[in-house]
């Protein structure tokens, strides 16, 4: 029959505590200890009380609806995340207690917005509470705008969002104090596309293999809508077509006539296009041009190396 048995002794002031089980108790075997994390908060607490106070330990309810020694912490609270829990130094001692921030405020940190999705009312509440937030913060600092979306419809080329999505956030663009800079770095179709000539001029910029397309408002699914319905939703698509001829007129420079001609089917741009058409003012060839805008003259190479003109021999 087993039987457990406690014995305890002074030692140096402080108390030790050895269990002995076995199934004889000639045969008494003592239980192995394993190693304990002396920065483990926990076991700290443990030991604490197993040296002041042992017999909460020893003495505890069979029937308690508490998990063991967690009543020992006045007001137990679990850790908001598995990175807060400080890890054992053998596990990873340089492993961060807190969670890393998100990767849209991270850009937003840097007055970056990224426009990666098609313009859904998500979105855009989104992008213009970016954009107050941002003016908030500093009106006079440019503000970021990086595109890559297919505006109001999905890629397959069905409507997802109404053509006012793509209107507020330009509005709101419109309404800032802040210079803003725009950068198509995948597609920019339709509204997208207003978005991006939308910036302030000279700083409208695109990468080298994106693709812009200008393309008519198309009319939402009508389902079983009756007839005079369907004639008003056509009505107000082609207001939304005119206005956003308007619009695209005003920032590319180019007539009315000249855009409602192009958008009468997709009209597709890659980036030397799209400047030529006034969509974009430059394009970032890998930053090549920052590079090529920092190199000295030739003249300044000439003066650095102590090199005399022949003029002035």
């Amino acid at each position: 029959m087993a039987s457990c048995s406690i014995s305890s002794s002074v030692n140096s002031g402080r108390r030790n505590f050895t269990t002995f089980c076995s199934m004889n108790p000639r045969n008494s075997v003592k239980m192995p200890i394993p190693p304990i994390n002396p920065k483990d908060p926990f076991l700290k607490k443990l030991a604490s009380v197993a040296a002041n106070s042992p017999e909460t330990l020893l003495n505890r309810p069979l029937d308690s609806d508490t998990p063991p020694y967690l009543d020992l912490f006045d007001s137990p609270v679990l850790m908001a995340t598995p990175a807060q829990v400080e890890r054992s130094v053998s596990y990873n001692e340089h492993r961060p207690r807190r969670p890393p921030p998100d990767l849209p405020s991270l850009l937003l940190h840097g007055r970056i917005i990224y426009i990666g999705m098609p313009l859904v009312p998500a979105v855009t509440e989104l992008v213009i509470a970016e954009l107050m937030y941002l003016q908030w913060m500093d009106a006079k600092e440019p503000i970021y705008i990086y595109i890559n979306s297919t505006g109001t419809t999905r890629d397959d080329g069905e409507t997802v969002g109404m053509e006012t999505e793509g209107f507020a956030i330009y509005d709101a663009m419109m309404q800032l104090k802040n210079e803003i800079h725009t950068v198509a770095v995948g597609a920019a179709i339709g509204q997208a596309c207003l978005l991006l000539s939308a910036g302030t001029k000279g700083k409208r910029f695109m990468m080298p293999h994106a693709k812009a397309m200008i393309q008519q408002p198309r009319v939402p699914s009508s389902g079983l809508m009756p007839a005079s319905d369907v004639a008003i939703r056509a009505k107000e698509v082609i207001i939304n077509r005119d206005t956003l001829v308007k619009l695209l007129s005003k920032h590319t420079e180019n007539s009315e006539e000249t855009v409602a001609s192009v958008m009468r089917r997709p009209f597709y741009m890659d980036a030397t296009t799209a400047k030529e058409f006034g969509v974009i003012d430059k394009i970032l060839w890998r930053g090549q041009e920052k590079v090529m805008s920092d190199v000295a003259a030739p003249e300044d190479w000439d003066k650095n190396a102590g090199i005399k003109a022949l003029d002035a021999i």
